[in-house]
């Protein structure tokens, strides 16, 4: 007898840089992912926000839990640099967190070298 197709949350239990991106998702640790990305200390993340989604404290949530891990969030806002919502930045500083937005494109090109050089990094990014 067939098992049910058993759909689970998107997780990788690591770090890793972004190999490419573009057409809806990335590839990362010789695996492709479909939809926005976290890269966080305790792995990368299937992130359920799209290009053109208002971007709030709540969406936000699991970087925030994670914040005194960190000292910088790079999020990258889909094509075009989106400024962030002063209440979203507050809140990143509330935790500590310095948090710089631009396009998808130059976030993960920035996340890779600051992971590279073992920073305190963490990403956001909007599927483009």
């Amino acid at each position: 007898m067939r098992r049910p197709i058993e759909v689970r949350n998107a997780h990788f239990p690591g770090r890793a840089p972004i190999d490419s991106y573009g057409n809806g998702g990335f590839r990362f640790a010789g695996m492709s992912h479909r939809g926005s990305l976290l890269l966080l200390p305790s792995g990368i993340y299937g992130w359920d926000v799209e290009s053109g989604d208002v971007l709030t404290r709540d969406v936000f949530a699991r970087v925030l839990e994670e914040a005194e891990a960190l000292d910088t969030l790079l999020v990258g806002t889909g094509l075009d640099i989106r400024p962030l919502p002063a209440p979203l930045k507050s809140a990143f500083r509330e935790h500590g967190l310095a948090s710089d937005p631009m396009s998808t494109g130059a976030a993960i090109r920035t996340y890779n070298i600051m992971l590279a050089e073992e920073r305190r990094v963490a990403a956001a990014l909007i599927a483009v």
